[in-house]
């Protein structure tokens, strides 16, 4: 036989060899992906009358009385075993519509989906629960569906009746319940089955602070145990808390997945309209999701760059609108004047009041990098800005804002008097921009902002134009203390050994 040969026969064998290690390796990989969702789009017909669905079904030549609604569009993404992966996005981005196909309820219009393991899904309220059935009935009902014999159902029942903690309505029929006991047994029961894989869908927002902490607190030790979760939610502080990977959703079609920052600070910018994606892809995607420094860690999406704030103590500045327009941030690069509170998600019913001596034309809420916003992170420094044109003269004009919680009650605010700041007598046609910076010590949580410029005239109190919760403030935060606000407390810890 020839070297030629030889060498041809020897090629042959470390390709082929080459190749097993391959195909061994693939198959260890597909292994450890428990959900497999590939090139998935739902279509819905959407008819602008009833009349023409028949229309559509009776025609001969075949005609359209119909339009196709995509509500998924060509999704794909996969998720391995033991992961935590959230998926966001606005209403209407395709979120529970994903989840009803992986968990069976809906069929694609295209597309594939391939499990392995044994999935339960918290989805809707009361989904699979029989409403005339008792609470007890229900849960061996269940039980019996998930493959579980009566013995075996009888061994869980206690630690599902503590969990639940319903009390005496498990033995009335469900549809009784609230919403919230519906949430409450169903979630017990669920993850008291030791699941494989656990979806939850925004379900768990109804019930109360207490019930959502034990809920999170049970997902973790499910993690623990190898448990792979798939949630939905708009709570933006659990995502980053809990997820190992996050999955954005826009208008039925992927925008991107990785570490949760990168997403989140990404949801941030198509929650504004200031996504661009041939801009912002390429930059979002900083991280897998797989190192310590990507998994439930705020700080990996904030840019602690200074952006001209010396002072993060409650500092009001008010300046003239010239002054203020050297701001980039306030104008086009083409010299049109652009409105910081088209980028901010308004009240569209604020309320407002005054006698229009003044007029709050544009109001803003900037980041720790100047950007405008309604999500702020705990800690980090922030600004509101409101733009102020006078029409008529004013002796002595105060700028305000005050934050409130979602029940009304006043949290926190400030004002140029009390700041000491000198706002001299304006002239009908003068305007301010008034900047107030501070660090965001609020709890994690939805808040309302408002504003005004008010004054005093012959020891009365006047407003000129007040606008009550015109905008949300959402912070995100990874560590809530005990109250409303966190008083950044430093711990220092001595032991001191018994003699």
């Amino acid at each position: 036989m020839s070297n030629e040969t030889e060498q041809k026969i020897e090629a042959v064998k470390a390709s082929d060899s080459q190749n097993k290690r391959e195909s061994a390796e693939k198959s260890a990989a597909n292994r450890d992906i428990v959900i497999d969702v590939h090139d998935v789009t739902k279509i819905y017909r959407l008819y602008d009358k009833p009349i023409d669905r028949l229309k559509e079904a009776i025609s001969l030549t075949h005609k359209n009385y119909h339009r196709d609604f995509y509500a998924l569009n060509h999704i794909d993404f996969q998720v391995k075993k033991g992961e935590a992966v959230g998926i966001i996005g606005t209403n209407g981005s395709g979120k529970s519509t994903i989840l009803k196909i992986i968990t069976g309820v809906l069929t694609p219009s295209q597309g594939s989906v391939n499990i392995r393991g044994i999935i339960c899904a918290l989805l809707e309220l009361g989904a699979g629960f029989n409403q005339d059935y008792t609470g007890i009935e229900n849960i061996y009902m269940n039980g019996t569906m998930m493959g579980f014999t009566r013995e075996q159902m009888d061994q869980k029942l206690p630690e599902i009746l503590e969990f639940a903690d319903i009390g005496d309505f498990v033995y009335q029929p469900v549809k009784s319940y609230s919403s919230g006991m519906f949430v409450r047994l169903a979630f017990a029961l669920y993850v008291a089955m030791d699941p494989e894989i656990l979806i939850v869908d925004e379900a768990l927002s109804v019930g109360d602070v207490f019930f959502q902490a034990k809920c999170y607190h049970r997902m973790d030790e499910l993690r623990q145990k190898g448990t792979t979760i798939l949630m939905v939610t708009h709570d933006l502080g659990s995502v980053m808390k809990y997820c190992d990977r996050v999955i954005l959703l826009n208008k039925g079609e992927k925008i991107d997945e990785g570490a949760p920052g990168a997403m989140v600070d990404l949801y941030k910018k198509i929650l504004a309209g200031r996504f661009d994606k041939e801009k912002d892809l390429p930059q979002s995607t900083a991280g897998d999701g797989n190192t310590a420094q990507d998994k439930t860690n705020v700080e990996s999406f904030i840019d602690d760059q200074n952006f001209g704030v010396d002072s993060v103590g409650g500092e009001a500045m008010a300046m003239s609108a010239e002054q203020a327009d050297t701001s980039s941030s306030d104008g086009n690069p083409d010299g049109t004047k652009k409105r910081m509170m088209d980028e901010l998600n308004l009240n569209p019913h604020v309320q407002h009041y005054g006698d229009g001596r003044a007029t709050i034309y544009d109001l803003g809420i900037l980041d720790q990098r100047g950007k405008v916003t309604n999500v702020i992170v705990k800690g980090e420094t922030f600004s509101i800005k409101e733009k102020i044109r006078f029409n008529a003269p004013i002796e002595a004009p105060i700028f305000t804002f005050t934050i409130k919680d979602k029940r009304g009650a006043d949290l926190t605010g400030t004002n140029t008097m009390i700041e000491s700041g000198d706002v001299r007598p304006v002239k009908e046609g003068d305007e301010y921009v008034c900047t107030f910076t501070q660090r965001m010590t609020l709890q994690g949580g939805e808040y309302l902002l408002s504003m005004s410029c008010t004054g005093f005239e012959q020891g009365e109190h006047v407003v000129y134009d007040r606008k009550y919760d015109v905008a949300s403030i959402t912070v995100l935060s990874n560590k809530n203390t005990v109250g409303v606000y966190d008083m950044e407390s430093k711990l220092t810890l001595e032991r001191h050994e018994k003699a």
